[in-house]
């Protein structure tokens, strides 16, 4: 005869179930890539790209993102945030003043 497990909620579980411990996830804010700038990381993992925001606060705006993974123009981005801006590609110059 088979036992009938339990299973009892731990710490890293999350609760499926309405009602008090019910999951909610932040809308996303949609983005159009526009531009692929370059590769970005230390080992080139990531992807800088430029996209127009669609939807939101900041509808319109065209903003540089850092990409993780397989990206190209035209893709759809959701973006939870819209107000910072990752850095500009390029190492600069190095030395001093001038």
């Amino acid at each position: 005869m088979a036992k009938k497990i339990e299973q009892k909620e731990g710490k890293g579980e999350a609760k499926t179930s309405g009602g008090e411990g019910a999951i909610s996830f932040t809308p996303g804010i949609p983005a159009r890539v526009k531009e692929i700038i370059g590769r970005a990381g230390s080992r080139g993992e990531l992807t800088q790209v430029m996209c127009q925001v669609l939807d939101g606060r900041d509808k319109n705006k065209a903003i540089r993102r850092n990409v993780k993974g397989p990206v190209q123009i035209g893709d759809l981005l959701m973006l939870l945030e819209t107000e910072i801006e990752a850095h500009r590609l390029g190492g600069g110059r190095r030395g001093g003043r001038r």
